[in-house]
């Protein structure tokens, strides 16, 4: 009992210096924190060149080539277009893509003047307004996951119904910024939880390097282009697939990190300039040499990879013609 009344004497006498003490180790600590997480300077090194920008406003439609675009969270935005934020839905919500209605990536969607417009072949011109407050919100799957949209009106269900003549009813719905978003922890996991998105497959910008596509193309009889892919952001000046080992990258003020590759699947196969779809090729090809390490067949299965999906960390405006870097610590 002596003893111990001796420490605790000696300890209310320290008391002060020990808090100093341990009050200084925090702060130390918090200073390495601080540089090795957010001071620590970043090493940037140029990887390629920004040579298309490509916005998809309608999910599976034809992409816009854009000079510029905001980056957002949730992907490109371009005037009042964004992308993918738009959806062909079956009459219950189902998502139709290109996978099953090939002509739709014909479907070209434009704005003008508060209006959206869509052209196709063979079809007149539709104008409807971009904004319908009134029309109906209806519950849509897309892949599985539950998301809103806001319907586009009857006018828009007649044109695209008549244009794919399926026989079978469809509608054109809207995703709006109160509505609730989709997220993809839950079902993959390298996608961060604060990752969300509306119509896309899977994330926010597709990133994919011409060079990729030509080393394809000398496997192939019939060239493709990178439309083929759908793709947000092309790139050039680089080597074939080098995208594969870009984890961080900045361009201008955005900053993006990879978050996985992208996994192919049968709407590589339709032809983006006659909406055919052969079912074959590039598929095929891609198969015979960009299979996963088997270690993430879990996650890709038997999907070959060509492209890479980023979520966007820093927001601002991307151009083409500006620098790609590659961000290192």
């Amino acid at each position: 009992m002596e003893l111990k009344e001796a420490v605790l004497t000696a300890l209310g006498q320290h008391r002060q210096a020990v808090l100093y003490t341990v009050g200084a180790g925090v702060s130390l600590l918090g200073l390495w924190l601080g540089y090795k997480y957010v001071l620590k300077p970043k090493k940037l090194t140029q990887v390629g060149v920004v040579s298309q920008l490509i916005l998809h406003p309608l999910k599976s439609g034809k992409g816009l080539q854009i000079a510029t675009a905001e980056c957002l969270r949730m992907g490109l935005k371009y005037g009042e277009l964004r992308d993918r934020q738009w959806m062909v839905v079956t009459e219950d919500g189902h998502m139709v893509t290109g996978r099953q209605e090939p002509r739709l990536v014909l479907v070209l969607m434009t704005a003008d003047g508060g209006n959206i417009c869509l052209n196709a072949p063979n079809m007149e011109e539709i104008k409807v307004p971009l904004h319908q407050p009134n029309n109906n919100i209806i519950d849509c799957r897309v892949f599985g996951a539950d998301i809103q949209g806001r319907d586009c009106g009857d006018k828009i269900s007649e044109w695209l119904t008549c244009y794919l003549a399926s026989g079978k009813t469809v509608r054109m719905v809207h995703y709006e910024p109160q509505m609730k978003a989709r997220k993809f922890a839950k079902k993959a996991e390298p996608f961060p939880s604060d990752d969300e998105v509306a119509y896309p497959d899977a994330a926010a910008v597709m990133l994919l390097s011409e060079a990729s596509v030509q080393d394809l193309n000398t496997r192939l009889d019939k060239d493709v282009t990178v439309s083929q892919f759908r793709p947000s952001i092309v790139v050039s000046d680089c080597e074939a697939f080098s995208e594969d080992s870009w984890h961080d990258i900045q361009i201008g003020s955005v900053r993006m990190k990879r978050v996985m590759a992208c996994g192919r699947c049968i709407f590589t196969t339709v032809d983006p300039e006659n909406g055919v779809i052969s079912r074959k090729e590039p598929l095929d090809t891609l198969k015979s040499y960009r299979q996963c390490d088997p270690s993430l067949q879990t996650l890709y299965k038997t999907a070959p990879l060509f492209g890479q999906y980023y979520t966007v960390k820093e927001t601002g405006i991307l151009h083409v013609g500006e620098p790609v870097y590659k961000i290192s610590y």
